[in-house]
C-alpha cells in the first residue's frame, strides 16, 4: 500500500448503519482516528436519525435521505468551526445513528404487590404485568439525557429504569381509578389508556414515546382467589342438600361396584352401610323439611298441638285418639284443680306445673 493509499484511507466518504440486532436504540458510527471527507455521502434510511456530534456538542439532526456532507448542508457544522480550513479540508465529529422504529413485546409487571383498597374485600394486594412499546422521537434528548458516549445502546440498557417507572405510574392510575378489583377484567383497555397518559411527559423526558401500553392480566392473592372459586363453586351447585343426596347415590353407587374382597369387601360394607345411613337420613330430612312447607300429611311445622290428657304427647288439634296411648282425646282443653296448691291443670296431668305435686291419674 502506498503513501496515498494509506492517507486515504484515513478519510470516511460514506457513513451508513445496517441494524440487524432488533433492538439497538443507539450506534455510533467507528471514525476514531479517522476524518470525514468533505463531500462524503451520508445515508440516512427509514426510522433511523443521524446525529453529528462535533467537540462534544449535538451540532446536527439528519432525518431519513441521502446527504452529501458539506458546508452546505450543515450551517451549524460550519458555525462550530468544523470548517475553518475551508470546505476541501476534512474535518472530525463523531457520529450517532439513532433507530427511530417502534420496539414492540417490551415485557413490565409489577415485583411486589400493590396495594389498594376495595369496596368488596377492602384492602387487597394486586400483581399485574403485561407490555409495552416505545419509540425514540428526540434524539438529542435521548443522547443528553440517556446514552451519554455510549458506542452502543440496546433497549435492555434502559429496560430497568422503564419497568420502574412503568409500575410506579400503573400503581398510581389503578388507586386513582377505584375499579373493584372483580370489574378489573372488564377495564384493561380503559385503564392501560389512562396509564399511559399519566407516564407521556416522563417518557418525553427520555426522549422516548411510550406508543402502547397493554395490561395482560391483573391477579388477587392465591388466598382471595381460592375463597372465590369456593363462593362460585357455591353458586353452581345451588341447593346443598339435593347436592348432598346426589353425592350419597353416587357414593353407594361406587361401593356396589367395588369388587374387592377379604378386608375390602368388610370394609366397603361398612362404607356402605354408613352412606346409606347418612343418605337416609339426609333424604328423611329433605322430605321433612317438604312436609313441612307444604303443610302435608306428617308435617312437623307451625300446626296447632294439644297433649293427650292421659299420657301428655303432643298431638295434632284434630286428632280423636293418642298416638301414643291411644287414650281419647276428648278430655284435651279441660282442666282440673291441683290438689295441694289448686292452681288449675290440664286434664291429664302427671305432676303439677308451679308446685310440682303428683296428680292422680284416673285413666
Amino acid at each position: 500500500m502506498g503513501i496515498f493509499d494509506a492517507i486515504r484511507s484515513q478519510f470516511i466518504e460514506v457513513i451508513e448503519w445496517l441494524d440487524d440486532s432488533g433492538n439497538t436504540l443507539l450506534y455510533r458510527f467507528p471514525v476514531q482516528g479517522q476524518e470525514i471527507k468533505n463531500g462524503a455521502q451520508l445515508t440516512v434510511r427509514e426510522s433511523q436519525a443521524a446525529v453529528f456530534v462535533y467537540q462534544g456538542q449535538i451540532a446536527d439532526v439528519f432525518a431519513p435521505g441521502l446527504y452529501t456532507i458539506d458546508g452546505g448542508n450543515t450551517p451549524i457544522l460550519t458555525k462550530l468551526g468544523a470548517w475553518k480550513y475551508g470546505f476541501n479540508s476534512p474535518f472530525k465529529a463523531e457520529v450517532y445513528f439513532v433507530n427511530t422504529k417502534q420496539f414492540t413485546d417490551l415485557k413490565w409487571g409489577t415485583s411486589n404487590p400493590v396495594m389498594m383498597r376495595d369496596a368488596d374485600f377492602g384492602m387487597v394486594r394486586l400483581r399485574a404485568f403485561g407490555i409495552y412499546s416505545i419509540r425514540v422521537t428526540d434524539p438529542r434528548a435521548l443522547i443528553k439525557e440517556i446514552t451519554g458516549t455510549n458506542a452502543h445502546f440496546v433497549t435492555e440498557d434502559i429496560e430497568g429504569q422503564l419497568k420502574r417507572t412503568l409500575v410506579s405510574g400503573f400503581s398510581d392510575a389503578l388507586a386513582e381509578s377505584k375499579i373493584a378489583a372483580l370489574d378489573l377484567a372488564s377495564n384493561y383497555d380503559e385503564l392501560g389508556k389512562f396509564t399511559r397518559g399519566k407516564l407521556t411527559d416522563d417518557f418525553k423526558a427520555y426522549g422516548l414515546d411510550l406508543t402502547k401500553f397493554v395490561i395482560e392480566n391483573i391477579s388477587l392473592p392465591a388466598e382471595v382467589e381460592g375463597a372465590m372459586d369456593k363462593r362460585t363453586s357455591m353458586g353452581v351447585i345451588g341447593d346443598v342438600g339435593r347436592y348432598a343426596q346426589f353425592q350419597a347415590a353416587d357414593a353407594m353407587r361406587d361401593a356396589a361396584q367395588n369388587t374387592s374382597g377379604g378386608a375390602g369387601t368388610g370394609a366397603g360394607l361398612g362404607a356402605g352401610f354408613a352412606i346409606g345411613n347418612a343418605m337416609a337420613g339426609a333424604m328423611t330430612n329433605a322430605m321433612n323439611q317438604s312436609k313441612s312447607d307444604t303443610g302435608g300429611v306428617g308435617s312437623t311445622g307451625s300446626a296447632a298441638k294439644i297433649n293427650c290428657p292421659k299420657c301428655g304427647t303432643a298431638n295434632l288439634a284434630n286428632a280423636k285418639f293418642c298416638n301414643d296411648c291411644g287414650a281419647k282425646m276428648e278430655t284435651a282443653g279441660q282442666t282440673v284443680p291441683c290438689p295441694k296448691c289448686g292452681a288449675q291443670l290440664q286434664a291429664g296431668s302427671k305432676f303439677c306445673n308451679e308446685c310440682g305435686t303428683k296428680v292422680d291419674q284416673k285413666g
